[in-house]
């Protein structure tokens, strides 16, 4: 799979811009705020319907336009995609597959990405939520369906919440309203819980090689999901790794069996909403659910937030996405998901630059942004562009 060509109208600081790509590397070549980093996003945009820069759509809209589109032919199989998405803040945005109006659901997939960013420190060095984020991006490149599964949380989350705040102004809650919304958290919450689950007991067994060829070292690297809704926080994970037997109870199965059993967390998310029920209408916060757990990372058997230097913090996060690389490298039928590599090379050394080129050198298309030419390894050697004020030039 790979991006033949990237269309923008009004995103960000471009009025107008296209250029056309091809398999191999691309490297975009610019001075800070010149509009490197905005192409990588808006090819991230198309795979994602989203942005990894910020939470809403109304930054990406060039300042006076009133919306913003981003096209691009996606090349897999033998044949070519057109996709495009225009951009309506405050409105629902639309898009099109191959020209036929398409629910941005249906087309998630059409393009895939992995993207680098040097906001990937976050998620080994963040709060939760960017864990948790990592993982509900990758699962939704993996098994798109898991979009609606994630959307209809956030409802159920928002919906019960706000149920919540209005019980205790007005001193009460209307009779079943609670429970009917228990019933939309527990089910959406025990199918994401399970698709998390699965996906971590994926990444485990690669997370250690990728870390070792990232880093150039052997470190004793793990993952563990922790389901705050099992006694107060129990680690959720292997059985053999729980001395403290909550895996007995909801065990993320080893690696070669990954089938975490769906009923068994409802029945944990159900009990727990039980038993926090006053606690949640005192403090009128959702207390239980996935939103609330925590990806555990580890290196040399201690948590890396807190110990982890900023050398191995750096090479952790490139092994999570090497390790979701992979996965949707195996997983796919239409062949590789596209590298986006957005000013990754100048926050690493000269040692780790040279190991994560070899180890991306072999994608079908490589996109990069860099400030200067000596920041790209000469094994990501390919086609290069200059951006400078929302223009791109060929270098």
């Amino acid at each position: 799979m790979y991006l033949s060509r990237l269309s923008l109208t009004d995103y960000r600081n471009y009025a107008a811009a296209e250029v056309a790509l091809a398999p191999g590397a691309t490297t975009f070549l610019g001075a800070n705020g010149q509009g490197k980093t905005n192409l990588i996003e808006a090819a991230g945009y198309l795979a994602t319907f989203g942005s990894h820069r910020v939470a809403t759509d109304a930054p990406l809209i060039r300042r006076g336009a009133d919306r913003a589109i981003v096209r691009g032919v996606v090349s897999a199989a033998g044949r070519d995609s057109l996709l495009e998405v225009e951009i309506n803040p405050g409105r629902a945005n639309r898009v099109r597959v191959n020209r036929a109006p398409a629910r941005p659901r249906a087309a998630l997939g059409v393009l895939r990405c992995v993207l680098f960013a040097p906001e990937d420190i976050a998620i080994v060095k963040g709060d939760p939520d960017q864990r948790r984020r990592y993982l509900d991006d990758l699962l939704v490149s993996m098994r798109p369906r898991y979009a609606g599964v994630r959307a209809d949380y956030e409802r159920a989350l928002r919906q019960r919440t706000a149920l919540l705040k209005s019980a205790k102004a007005r001193g009460a809650v209307p009779a079943g309203a609670l429970e009917v919304w228990d019933d939309h958290l527990v089910s959406a919450g025990a199918a994401l819980t399970a698709g998390r689950l699965r996906l971590v007991a994926a990444i485990g067994p690669r997370l250690a090689d990728c870390y070792s060829a990232v880093s150039g070292t052997e470190r004793d690297t793990g993952l563990r999901y922790r389901m705050a809704a099992v006694s107060g926080g129990m680690d959720v994970g292997p059985a053999d790794e729980d001395p403290a037997g909550a895996g007995d109870r909801l065990a993320s199965p080893p690696a070669g069996d990954p089938e975490p059993d769906q009923e068994k967390i409802a029945l944990a998310l159900r009990e727990a909403l039980a038993a926090r029920r006053r606690a949640e209408l005192e403090r009128a916060v959702c207390l239980v659910g996935p939103h609330r757990d925590e990806l555990e990372l580890r290196i040399g058997g201690l948590p890396s937030r807190g110990y982890a230097s900023h050398g191995e913090s750096w090479s952790l996060a490139l092994a999570l996405r090497l390790a979701g690389y992979q996965l949707l490298r195996g997983d796919g039928t239409d062949g590789d998901p596209v590298l986006l590599l957005d000013d990754v090379f100048a926050e690493l050394d000269a040692g780790r630059r040279d190991r994560l080129a070899a180890l991306v050198a072999g994608a079908e298309q490589v996109l990069v942004t860099a400030a200067v030419p000596e920041d790209v390894p000469t094994g990501l050697a390919g086609a290069r562009f200059r951006v400078a004020g929302g223009v791109i030039l060929d270098d």
